[in-house]
């Protein structure tokens, strides 16, 4: 960073550090612990959809992967696209399965940096829900290397739970490196997988 980009008051992008997405398996057991939240075995990666026979051949290689998985017991990964134009890779495992999980977008993330699509990259995210239904998801941001919470409220309408984001907030700020820029804490919006 240069003379001229402090004074302008220029910072250098984060870069990725997908290696974060190892610390939610620890921070499940501090959400359970305090808020009641246990993983529900979902998890999604999004990215901007790409044409092109180069992205068709890292979706095939990346699903065959993780479909060779053969203890993973459940659905298979999908490919969804979302109401907005994105596209999502979902894995699904058993609630207990929550290490596995993170290894399934580590590596979705990892396929998809190494062919060159690591710009189409949004996020990432892991789905927990507590006794009383209420549904939470741990969303890690590719392009900062930060998680948020994101905690839709049940029922019709696209609402959320705000309070309880800001208490996750503060409940996994020693477990997990949390976006302290609110306005980046987008909604994801029906993302399957939560």
């Amino acid at each position: 960073m240069g003379f001229l980009d402090i004074l302008l008051g220029r910072t250098k992008p984060v870069a990725p550090d997908l290696d974060q997405l190892f610390a939610l398996p620890s921070a499940a057991v501090t959400l359970e612990a305090a808020a009641g939240f246990r993983p529900t075995g979902g998890g999604a990666v999004c990215f901007a959809t790409v044409e092109g026979a180069a992205f068709e051949q890292t979706h095939r290689e990346v699903q065959a992967l993780l479909d060779a998985d053969t203890d993973r017991g459940g659905v298979p990964v999908e490919l969804h696209e979302d109401d907005y134009g994105y596209s999502w890779l979902v894995s699904q495992r058993s609630p207990e399965q929550l290490p596995q999980l993170v290894n399934d977008l580590h590596a979705v993330n990892s396929s998809m940096e190494v062919n060159g699509f690591g710009p189409q990259l949004l996020c990432s995210l892991a789905a927990f829900e507590d006794e009383r239904g209420r549904r939470l998801a741990l969303v890690y941001l590719y392009k900062r290397g930060t998680f948020y919470p994101f905690a839709p409220l049940p029922g019709s309408g696209q609402r959320r739970d705000s309070a309880l984001e800001l208490q996750v907030k503060a409940t996994l700020a020693n477990d997990l490196r949390i976006e302290q820029d609110l306005s980046r804490w987008f909604p994801v919006w029906g993302a399957p997988g939560l």
